[in-house]
């Protein structure tokens, strides 16, 4: 299911003995468009500082009742890797983080989370051969995270094939893998009144000095889609009709799909 990032920013991290804080922002993987960490303020328990909490620690989502169980502990992230979240995140950080709560390397596999596609199936999907495998050719990947702020996204002004047509004031994301499924864009300057959804692999390039997010479709193509309401959840038959309208193929749902039934 599809949902609204700023659902999740209403929300409260829980980990196994106490409320860790409120999520403030994402950080996003901007090559495959996946979420890879929640910025979570934690209050006055740890000093009002800002942490990094992985979707691997997360088995479900509290969506309706505003709180995000997590599978850690509030000593674990109090001794977790202090980072400066106004900087950019490192993959020498990230190894650190990753080896502090023993997870698995999500880079350097075929998956969105590895070898997998959701970040639950990591976890338990890995012997201790495997693993070491995957490690190995993850220390062979590029050693660019290319991770994002989802807060520094929003506002960047997006760009048809024919002229500009709005800015990103939102993002839907896959609540099984964390995948950050369209982009929300606000078109009062060009559209008064609408928003609509441009899917992240409809994203021919971004300009990142310019603060410029680009897509090869036409603003008629555009406005004639199917209608987005920002106040109603986007499900499968409405998606379908967007890929249909945009004359795009469908979502590589069905590939997630099978690998899910495989490991069944």
């Amino acid at each position: 299911m599809l949902r609204s990032v700023k659902d999740l920013e209403k929300c409260s991290i829980e980990a196994t003995d106490g409320v860790i804080g409120r999520v403030e922002d994402f950080y996003f993987d901007d090559e495959q468009w996946v979420v890879r960490y929640l910025v979570v303020r934690t209050g006055a328990w740890f000093f009002d500082r800002r942490v990094l909490i992985s979707p691997l620690s997360i088995r479900q989502t509290g969506w309706a009742s505003g709180i995000v169980p997590a599978s850690i502990t509030l000593e674990q992230v109090k001794n977790s890797p202090s980072v400066d979240t106004d900087q950019p995140v490192s993959r020498q950080y990230e190894k650190t983080y990753y080896a502090y709560y023993g997870y698995p390397y999500y880079w350097g596999g075929m998956g969105l989370w590895g070898a997998e596609p959701y970040p639950t199936m990591m976890m338990p999907s890995l012997s201790h051969t495997q693993g070491e495998a995957e490690i190995s050719r993850a220390e062979r990947a590029n050693e660019d995270p290319h991770l994002r702020s989802c807060n520094s996204v929003s506002g960047y002004h997006v760009h048809a094939a024919d002229g500009e047509i709005g800015h990103v004031c939102g993002y839907l994301i896959d609540e099984k893998s964390w995948a950050i499924r369209f982009l929300v864009v606000d078109t009062s300057n060009w559209w008064l009144g609408h928003q609509v959804l441009v899917a992240s692999e409809w994203i021919s390039s971004i300009d990142w000095a310019l603060s410029i997010v680009s897509t090869g479709l036409t603003r008629q193509t555009i406005k004639e889609a199917p209608t987005f309401d920002p106040e109603l959840l986007l499900d499968a038959s409405g998606e379908r009709s967007l890929y249909s309208h945009n004359g795009r193929p469908a979502y590589r749902e069905d590939a997630v799909r099978a690998r899910v039934a495989q490991a069944d």
